[in-house]
């Protein structure tokens, strides 16, 4: 397996990392995608993809370095998928291991990921590969004002 770290233009974050990304986030489109990145890499986002020996994509990344208060500084995941078809194959393992390599090397103190609550398989993959449950993550949608006339 090969891990490679696409930036932004590279065709291969739509021909091949977008197909395998989709899978966690289907709402995606290319376009959206292509925006997402371009407003998203100036304040850290950047992809990883995983390629199986026969040169297909078969698991993809998305993260960034930051800066907390609570953390100091941390690798925060914020897509992490494998294609359905090639799981508990060693892909997710292998990006975990990539992006740890990339905390360390950046000094970061810690990975940091969330996972929606329906997804308990994701959860046991996480407890697995040593990331614990530290907290909860509260969201609170904001919505258009409504009119005031």
């Amino acid at each position: 397996m090969k891990i490679i770290d696409l930036e932004p233009g590279d065709p291969r974050l739509e021909n091949d990392l977008l197909p395998v990304l989709l899978e966690l986030r289907p709402h995606l489109t290319p376009e959206l995608f292509r925006e997402v990145y371009e407003a998203g890499h100036p304040q850290g986002l950047r992809f990883s993809a995983a390629y199986a020996d026969g040169g297909r994509c078969v698991g993809a990344a998305g993260w960034r370095i930051i800066s907390t208060t609570s953390s100091l500084r941390k690798l925060y995941i914020d897509d992490l998928v494998t294609a359905a078809a090639t799981r508990s194959t060693g892909v997710g393992h292998a990006l975990v291991e990539h992006l740890d390599g990339h905390a360390r090397a950046a000094g970061c103190h810690e990975l940091d990921l969330d996972s929606g609550t329906h997804r308990t398989g994701a959860h046991r993959f996480y407890l697995r590969e040593r990331f614990d449950i530290v907290a909860f993550h509260f969201a609170r949608p904001l919505t258009a004002p409504e009119d005031a006339s």
